[in-house]
């Protein structure tokens, strides 16, 4: 049996956004919603940056994927932080696919006040304990962020391409996956 491919589009259907039926595509189209306004939270130390709460990115990974885990890769003290590589697995809801995305976090090991930040002899007793699961937390966003903007993708970006040009062009709906009652309930 023979699996049938995909039509690739054009260069021009890609660039002057032609119709491209495809149910991926329609996917697409959600996961690039932005992300609730009430979720998303400004990060004062990180020069007013926006952010999404792990809790919201997991609740959606689960909404939207049902299937997905986590692999941590890697993970190292770099200078003083601790740095963790992870991937990210999840399964298509259109295909059934199981796809991944790696993501990188860190986050700096807590020193005594006023000490160094790679002095180690200074290092608060609970510092790799707090570190290390935030690192991961941090890079669990980042991989997410890659699958699309519900996710927090593009939130401290200034130049953003408009995914709304895919609406309404496919002859197929994903009319039982809806936005607004799953972000409405949190």
């Amino acid at each position: 049996m023979t699996k049938e491919l995909a039509k690739l589009p054009t260069y021009d259907e890609l660039v002057n956004m032609e119709i491209i039926n495809s149910k991926e595509n329609d996917f697409q189209v959600l996961l690039n919603q932005n992300p609730p306004e009430k979720w998303i939270k400004v990060n004062a130390i990180a020069n007013n940056s926006s952010y999404l709460p792990i809790d919201k990115v997991e609740y959606m990974l689960t909404r939207l994927f049902v299937k997905w885990y986590v692999e941590v890769l890697d993970f190292k003290i770099i200078a003083n932080s601790v740095s963790v590589h992870i991937r990210l697995f999840y399964t298509s809801p259109i295909t059934g696919e199981l796809l991944h995305q790696d993501g990188l976090g860190a986050a700096p090991l807590q020193t005594d006040k006023d000490k160094g930040a790679i002095d180690f002899n200074f290092i608060k007793n609970a510092a790799v304990q707090m570190a290390l699961p935030s690192a991961e937390s941090y890079a669990i966003k980042d991989a997410a962020e890659k699958i699309g903007r519900i996710f927090g993708k593009d939130l401290n970006r200034k130049d953003l391409m408009n995914y709304e040009s895919l609406n309404n062009r496919f002859e197929s709906k994903l009319s039982d996956i809806e936005l607004e009652p799953i972000v409405e309930s949190l």
